[in-house]
């Protein structure tokens, strides 16, 4: 026989491996894959939660230290990077700058269109997260304390975590 506390884990991280595929493979502007993908659990939990806390304090965004109690109850966090160089369709100007000259100059300004394929890639993932019975919640907190450890090559400036438990009742419904 296999206790629950023997699966849990592994079956939540291979549940977040399938969201990491269901992302990866969602539609993208042009075809070109922007989106980059990382899994954490176990001990890289507490270590993104004591940066989570560290940004909250320094910023007085309580919300971040909320956030790090929930990503220490997390059975496993997926997190989506996207790159913010242009797409060049165009020169459509979608990202507030005239073309994509422009924002090319503007190295923190991302592209327009690979945030929109970073949201429906998220909309991909969690997706599978709903229809494996899995609660989830999606994270810019522990994505931007990821950004500050710099776990991601450096051309992946917007990054969401969707953070994922499996208990008796949602830890991410009644936050405080």
């Amino acid at each position: 026989m296999i206790s629950e506390s023997e699966f849990k884990t592994q079956e939540i991280v291979g549940i977040a491996k399938r969201m990491a595929i269901a992302a990866i493979t969602a539609p993208k502007g042009r075809g070109r894959n922007t989106i980059e993908t990382k899994i954490a659990y176990g001990d890289d939990l507490s270590v993104i939660a004591e940066k989570m806390e560290e940004i909250g304090k320094s910023s007085e965004q309580q919300f971040f230290i909320r956030d790090a109690g929930n990503l220490r109850k997390s059975d496993a966090v997926l997190f989506l990077a996207t790159e913010i160089s242009p797409l060049r369709l165009n020169n459509c100007g979608f990202c507030g700058l005239n073309d994509c000259d422009n924002k090319s100059l503007q190295q923190d300004v991302p592209c327009a269109f690979n945030t929109i394929d970073l949201g429906i890639a998220i909309g991909s993932a969690v997706s599978i997260a709903a229809d494996s019975r899995v609660d989830n919640r999606i994270m810019f907190s522990a994505g931007k304390a990821v950004e500050e450890l710099n776990i991601f090559d450096e051309k992946y400036k917007v990054i969401i975590a969707i953070s994922l438990s499996a208990e008796s009742k949602n830890i991410y419904f009644d936050r405080k």
